[in-house]
């Protein structure tokens, strides 16, 4: 495999995170269109792309909640890639670039099947209430991000 990370900034990079979506979330559980990209999907939200070879094959989002948090979601990976780490790779990618922009927590709202993945990155449930998507429930989990230090 050829990984690369991309910090998706521009509108062909941001074209990779929509692929892997509608691919790898969308197209598997019959998400429409309309409700697998919201409001969230801004000109100010950021992506992560991993890519294989130049092909998109895992993504994330995230947007900020308030000056300390961000919400991380759409975490996808292509099902052909699934089991190689990949969707570990991309929550690191995306917890360093946050760090990066000085939020200090990440919060996720996990599908209840991904609550144990998350646990092993180091998220903790922070509410106990099921969130009631409009595709998905939903677990909400926090992790308290370290900060990154450039200069050492």
């Amino acid at each position: 495999m050829n990984l690369q990370v991309i910090r998706a900034t521009e509108t062909w990079q941001q074209a990779g995170a929509y692929y892997v979506r509608i691919q790898g979330m969308a197209k598997q559980h019959s998400i429409t269109l309309r409700r697998e990209f919201d409001e969230h999907d801004a000109p100010d939200t950021k992506y992560i792309v991993l890519t294989d070879e130049g092909f998109p094959i895992a993504t994330c989002r995230f947007y900020p909640i308030d000056t300390l948090s961000a919400m991380v979601g759409r975490v996808v990976v292509l099902p052909e890639y699934r089991g190689q780490g990949l969707g570990k790779r991309v929550m690191q990618e995306a917890e360093a670039w946050l760090s990066d922009l000085g939020f200090s927590h990440a919060v996720i709202e996990s599908r209840d099947v991904a609550v144990g993945f998350y646990q092993s990155l180091g998220y903790i449930i922070t509410d106990h209430h099921i969130v009631h998507g409009d595709t998905f429930d939903c677990i909400r989990m926090e992790k308290k991000l370290m900060p990154t230090n450039r200069d050492e």
